[in-house]
């Protein structure tokens, strides 16, 4: 399409020089409205939500381990072991998520507790993550500014569909650990980590590397691969339901924009997959409100759905949706979803900010 400008997705590139220059980093984001009553308490932090759902948490991780252990050697250890690996790999993103905004428990060490356990077992460096995550708010799918661009533009289908076996994952946040543990930062992760927490950034790798090398010498030592599959092989096996609900957040949608309604989804699902994502599949809400707790979101769509697009009844639904999108922008990356907003909401805000045009235009 004439007058595009390719998308450069590193952090230290053209796209960030022109984020800057455009007002895009660190804009002012559009908010729908809401009383400063009914806000402070939506905002009201509890430890007892959190608390509860992490004792089922943990009770289902070691009953699903000690069941996969007890029929080891057997098949009776395969769906063991495939509730373990859910638990283990899709679970602890949500947890990882919601304790690194400090958001899910009211003390603070519970917070960091859990948000310490679950980078471990998502292969995250706990320091160069939760720098990442603040940049991902700030700059919500901004080109040259968001680290946590799932999808880029042309999409990669067979990426994306990798992604959901965890070969992607595992192959990039394992040696990201190592490398950090040799005291090698890259570029991208030095634009947003500042300069006082690079030596932690460092140490934390360290402690990850060291326990992954004790698994491994450990399972070397009883020559059986039990170990691993406890510790770091799960990253592989169960990291497909987090895939299967993280990647609608944002995917499709428009980039470069500063208005969450055109660049986040919020999809209706289940009870076990929104006991596994946290509620995070109210994801408009959460990146327009993100100090409002997990277990406050459905209160919050209750309380804006009249100004934001209809949700996705079902990831069925969102993914039927999203398919056509992605095979369009293989021939224009500019191509975007724009859902459309009921006739009580506010206008969108910025809706064709810099490279983005309308689906129709692309057709």
């Amino acid at each position: 399409m004439a007058g595009t400008m390719k998308r450069d997705y590193s952090l230290v590139g053209e796209s960030m020089r022109r984020a800057i220059e455009t007002g895009l980093a660190s804009a002012e984001w559009y908010h729908t409205d809401v009383s400063r009553k009914a806000m402070k308490e939506l905002m009201q932090r509890s430890d007892g939500p959190a608390i509860r759902d992490t004792i089922i948490w943990i009770a289902a991780i070691l009953g699903s381990a000690a069941g996969g252990i007890y029929f080891w050697g057997t098949w009776w250890c395969v769906p063991f072991f495939f509730v373990y690996g859910v638990l283990y790999a899709s679970a602890s993103d949500s947890r990882w998520h919601e304790c690194g905004h400090g958001t899910a428990f009211r003390t603070r060490w519970m917070n960091d507790v859990v948000y310490q356990i679950a980078s471990f077992m998502l292969m995250r460096n706990p320091v160069t993550w939760r720098w990442s995550h603040a940049r991902h708010h700030t700059d919500t799918i901004i080109v040259g500014r968001d680290a946590e661009i799932a999808v880029m533009r042309p999409p990669d289908l067979v990426r994306a569909m990798l992604a959901f076996t965890g070969i992607l994952d595992f192959r990039y946040s394992l040696p990201t650990l190592v490398r950090n543990a040799f005291g090698n930062i890259s570029p991208d992760e030095r634009s947003y980590i500042p300069e006082m927490e690079l030596p932690k950034v460092v140490t934390a790798a360290r402690w990850h590397v060291g326990i992954y090398v004790t698994t491994i010498a450990v399972a070397l030592y009883m020559w059986s691969w039990l170990p691993l599959v406890l510790i770091g092989l799960p990253r592989l096996y169960g990291t497909w339901h987090m895939v299967l609900t993280g990647l609608l957040q944002h995917i499709g949608l428009a980039d470069n924009v500063i208005d969450h309604r055109l660049n986040s989804r919020t999809v209706y699902m289940n009870p076990i997959s929104r006991f596994i994502y946290w509620n995070m599949n109210y994801h408009v809400e959460h990146h327009m409100f993100p100090m409002v707790p997990y277990h406050a979101l459905p209160r919050l769509h209750e309380l804006i759905k009249h100004d934001l697009p209809e949700p996705n009844p079902s990831m069925w639904h969102a993914y039927r949706e999203v398919w056509p999108v992605l095979l369009k922008q293989l021939r224009y990356e500019d191509y975007f979803l724009k859902r459309e907003l009921p006739s009580t909401a506010q206008p969108y805000r910025g809706e064709f900010h810099d490279v983005n045009v309308s689906a129709a235009a692309a057709e």
